[in-house]
């Protein structure tokens, strides 16, 4: 669990800054509208899992029932970062129509529940983009406050973009010095393109090298919508 900051180091300035997210969601969130929240990158390597994974803690922290899931179906990560079972995941349970709470890891953190990506499809885009999948979501919102969702990068494949068009807001990671500009740009863009709702940017990996440590800046982005004349 050594991605996981606010659990090994809670007064360090790398957990306040993901509680400064948290605040940020929680604003962004006054109407109680906002349930799904899909968290993706440019490209690889930048951050995204962990982000989520502390931000997820920082939500429960304050009372709220949170849900992980890890729908990377290509290369699976959050079962590491927790040190859980893969064994049974959201594949399996889309599959056999068991009902996820046998399956559900609750122990790990207090209001914290973690589905699992587990077997490895050889069709993950579809299994994204079914009823089935839709369906699945739709039903886990009636049982926790937040659902943070895990997914592939959005340049490689497409399976973000697909998934943002149903969830209610999509946070995109973006690490300082690692992902070119322009490839962060394009990331963007094909999200805008399906409509969806970009809460905002976390831009991490920036070195301060006077305290040794990664920090991690959150700001929100007002998405502008263009009306139809």
């Amino acid at each position: 669990m050594k991605d996981l900051i606010v659990k090994k180091h809670p007064k360090s300035p790398v957990s306040e800054a993901y509680r400064a997210v948290r605040t940020n969601i929680q604003f962004a969130n006054i109407d109680k509208d906002t349930k799904t929240i899909l968290v993706t990158s440019a490209t690889p390597g930048e951050g995204k899992s962990t982000t989520l994974s502390n931000v997820a803690i920082t939500l429960a922290d304050s009372g709220n029932k949170v849900l992980i899931m890890d729908c990377d179906f290509r290369k699976p990560k959050v079962h590491k970062t927790f040190e859980i079972s893969n064994a049974v995941g959201i594949t399996d349970l889309l599959l056999s129509g068991e009902d996820f709470q046998a399956h559900v890891h609750k122990a790990i953190h207090k209001n914290l529940h973690i589905l699992t990506a587990g077997r490895v499809p050889s069709n993950p885009s579809e299994i994204l983009d079914s009823k089935t999948m839709k369906q699945f979501i739709e039903h886990l919102k009636t049982f926790y406050d937040f659902i943070l969702i895990d997914t592939p990068p959005v340049l490689p494949v497409t399976d973000a973009v697909i998934l943002s068009t149903y969830v209610d807001k999509v946070i995109l990671v973006c690490a300082s010095g690692d992902v070119a500009i322009d490839y962060a740009k394009r990331a963007k863009e094909s999200l805008d393109k399906v409509g969806a709702d970009i809460l905002g940017v976390v831009i991490n990996k920036i070195n301060i090298k006077s305290r040794n440590h990664y920090y991690y800046y959150y700001y929100h982005e007002k998405k502008k919508r263009k009306k139809n004349d």
